[in-house]
């Protein structure tokens, strides 16, 4: 896995492998899950300033871990199809550049989040990081099939330090939200492992359909879906969310249920998997929308959040 040499490269090119290292439309995504939380918590647009400064920090420290994935997991990544342009592996880049790279994005991101958010979103943040890095790609994706059930929880993280940007503290319901991203993890990745079984298998990574079967795999997927439905119509209860939500959330949940009980009747369909895959991101993305239009047309007033948790003293 040489790299090429400097000069063969344009600045172009270097800047968009750099930017792929930090997995763009995956942080997309995370974002929008950082971004809702701290509408919620605001009961309306929380500043300008201060969301600028979160979503900045949040995309370097996401992109920082990204790109850690990526140095780490460059001996497997170039023997799968989805993964063997990515630039360590295709040979644009050395794996210690993308190490240095991560690093210095990590730091500068804690430090826009302690000196321009709140030093509870940088814990947070860095927790997320380190859960990510440490616990999914080091620890659990090459050594167990509950990789994406346990490592699944770094890509929660986002709702809590959107919370904590805001408040200061992590609530109940900011609970709920990392809950919600916990639960649609599986569902989400276990669709698109349905589709590169081959891939994985080849690597050597215990996907679930690689050690469980694909039939196993979609009714952990069916199992995992209801819970996420029945998670996303619990707050309603205690006014966290309104009617607006609640709509949405009934509509999304049914929709998505029933794309993944098709694929349990033909698990082994690679196009309905795929369909899953899709269909799991535009629900999660539409869910959010619908938390942020709902806190934005409510009417104006503390947010029911549900008692705040007791934090160490200085945070």
């Amino acid at each position: 896995m040489d790299p090429l040499p400097t000069g063969s490269l344009s600045w172009r090119q270097r800047l968009r492998d750099f930017v792929a290292l930090t997995k763009p439309r995956i942080v997309l995504l995370l974002l929008v899950t950082t971004l809702v939380p701290m509408i919620v918590a605001a009961r309306g647009w929380p500043g300008t300033r201060l969301v600028l400064a979160t979503l900045i920090a949040g995309y370097l420290m996401a992109g920082s871990a990204n790109a850690m994935n990526m140095a780490i997991d460059a001996d497997i990544d170039r023997y799968m199809g989805r993964t063997a342009l990515r630039p360590i592996p295709a040979g644009r880049m050395r794996r210690r550049t993308a190490v240095r790279f991560s690093l210095m994005a990590g730091a500068v991101a804690t430090a826009i989040f302690l000196w321009l958010v709140h030093p509870l979103a940088a814990l947070l943040a860095v927790a997320g990081w380190v859960y990510y890095v440490g616990l999914y790609t080091l620890g659990l994706k090459r050594r167990s099939p509950h990789n994406i059930v346990i490592g699944g929880g770094a890509g929660a993280f986002p709702p809590l330090v959107g919370w904590a940007a805001v408040t200061g503290t992590v609530s109940l319901t900011a609970l709920y939200l990392f809950l919600i991203v916990f639960f649609w993890t599986p569902p989400h990745f276990w669709a698109l492992a349905l589709v590169k079984e081959g891939d994985y298998g080849r690597v050597g990574v215990p996907m679930a359909p690689n050690v469980w079967g694909p039939e196993e795999t979609a009714r952990q997927m069916l199992v995992y879906t209801a819970v996420l439905v029945v998670l996303t119509l619990l707050p309603v209860a205690w006014g966290a969310f309104g009617a607006l939500y609640l709509a949405a959330a009934v509509a999304l949940g049914g929709w998505l249920l029933r794309g993944v009980w098709r694929l349990r009747r033909a698990p082994r369909a690679a196009p309905m998997a795929w369909g899953v895959y899709r269909a799991s991101l535009l629900y999660l993305g539409l869910l959010f929308l619908a938390m942020a239009v709902d806190g934005l047309v409510r009417p104006t007033g503390p947010v029911l959040r549900g008692p705040d948790l007791p934090l160490p003293p200085g945070l």
